[in-house]
């Protein structure tokens, strides 16, 4: 790439303070803003100053030590962006100042799962040694003012993307890819379950590809969604719904969401499943047949392979996806007990909250 400057960490060591403020998860249920050592990237690594960084309902389950492969002290944040500061060796194709959203599924590269792009499902999950990385899960993430992360897992943002959009590059790639899943084609009818962050990109994206969008679900939230689907429908009117859709797709996480998804579907529909991406749902009261004389295609969905969030940048650059309306919250980093409260008790409908470091 003609005229990129590249920086090593030696040089860059000067420029980047010793000690940043950080949001740490010191055990299963404790967190604090606290000042930490700031990273230095490692061969192959990038050293970015965060720019915005979201909280996540997955951060709740990391918290309560729901994912094996976190070890506390943690740094959590896995939904940001930031501005290029630093290049460890062996990193040549990025400037200093290249604004950044991250994809944060880095895969060892050498199993049989990496080798088909499917890095998402690395069967060395969690393995350092081996180069595989889960950002903000089984090493640092972004809830700080700098984090050091795999040159592999950023996304140069297009020219008109904003940092605070850029921090939306991982759900985007998420809600892409379980369309993908689907095989949505133009035309179909498409039933969103779940009015969250990830469900109004699903839908936003999905009617950019064609389809025909409802979303289920409740509450305030439900009222939010009106402008992202052709029409929306309280979870309790759903029944009369069920076999109307060619895709349904879930990111509720429940089992009651995962029961409707099937009944939902037409026969020879596909259902896609990604939002129980935690342990301890388990799915009860299905009857088989439901699925077996139904012929669907019942599908799970986990994060977002084969830079899939690259793809979802273009629908973002072209303005057929709006996040920003998303994000109905702001704090300062030091403020995380706040956004934390605000986001886990859905204060105001509180949809994503941002934090600024």
């Amino acid at each position: 790439m003609t005229g990129v400057r590249t920086a090593t960490a030696t040089a860059a060591a000067a420029e980047v303070p010793a000690r940043m403020r950080a949001v740490v998860f010191p055990a299963p249920g404790e967190f604090r803003v606290e000042e930490v050592a700031t990273p230095r990237p490692r061969p192959g690594q990038v050293l970015l100053k965060v720019a915005a960084s979201m909280i996540c309902a997955t951060d709740r389950k990391i918290l309560d030590g729901k994912f094996a492969g976190t070890s506390f002290p943690h740094i959590p944040g896995h939904e940001f962006s930031g501005e290029v500061v630093a290049a460890g060796d062996g990193v040549r194709d990025i400037a200093p100042g290249a604004r950044v959203g991250v994809e944060i599924h880095v895969g060892c590269g050498s199993c049989d799962r990496c080798r088909e792009g499917l890095y998402n499902l690395c069967v060395n999950y969690g393995k350092r040694e081996t180069g595989h990385a889960h950002i903000g899960f089984t090493v640092p993430g972004g809830l700080a003012q700098y984090v050091a992360v795999p040159r592999s897992a950023l996304h140069e943002l297009p020219a008109g993307v904003t940092l605070e959009e850029g921090a939306w590059t991982d759900n985007l790639g998420i809600a892409l890819w379980a369309l993908e899943r689907g095989r949505l084609v133009a035309g179909e009818r498409v039933a969103v379950i779940g009015p969250g962050a990830i469900g109004l990109c699903v839908a936003q994206l999905a009617r950019a590809l064609g389809g025909r969008v409802t979303l289920v679900g409740r509450g305030e939230r439900l009222g939010r969604a009106r402008p992202y689907a052709e029409s929306v429908i309280d979870e309790s009117d759903v029944a009369s719904l069920n076999g109307a859709f060619d895709l349904v797709v879930e990111f509720a996480g429940t089992a009651a969401a995962a029961r409707e998804a099937l009944l939902l579907a037409r026969r020879g529909g596909r259902v896609v499943l990604g939002g129980a991406t935690g342990m301890g749902v388990e799915l009860s009261g299905v009857q088989l047949s439901t699925i077996v004389r139904g012929h669907l295609d019942v599908l799970g969905s986990v994060a977002n392979p084969r830079r899939v969030s690259g793809r979802a940048l273009e629908h973002l650059a072209k303005r057929e996806v709006a996040v920003l309306p998303l994000i109905t919250h702001r704090f300062p980093l030091d403020r995380f007990a706040d956004a934390w409260a605000t986001f886990v008790e859905r204060r105001d409908g509180a949809i994503r909250v941002m934090l600024v470091p």
